[in-house]
């Protein structure tokens, strides 16, 4: 089981396989924005991989939509969209644009 940690918070969690990062950071009580509530129809919960992104599943067309309206970098993730694959730890930077 993969553990993902949450910056700037430093919460880490255990991560089963197929949850997402917006699912575990607000299980665990991480400050993480989600307006659309996690359908993939806002970019609140924009997230940047730090590490451990092949343990990610691969951004879906949607998704990668969504993140052409951001200021991006190469490791930009929405949360809602970020499921947990693999069993490597994953540390997540959550960009809380106030």
């Amino acid at each position: 089981m993969a553990k993902v940690t949450f910056l700037p918070s430093n919460i880490q969690v255990d991560a089963k396989s197929g949850r997402s990062l917006l699912d575990l950071a607000l299980d665990a009580g991480v400050s993480i924005q989600h307006a659309c509530g996690g359908f993939c129809a806002c970019t609140t919960c924009h997230c940047e991989v730090v590490s451990g992104g092949d343990s990610l599943a691969r951004p879906e067309e949607d998704e990668l939509d969504r993140l052409e309206l951001l200021d991006k970098t190469p490791q930009s993730r929405l949360a809602c969209q970020t499921k947990v694959r693999g069993s490597a730890d994953v540390v997540v930077r959550v960009v809380n644009d106030d």
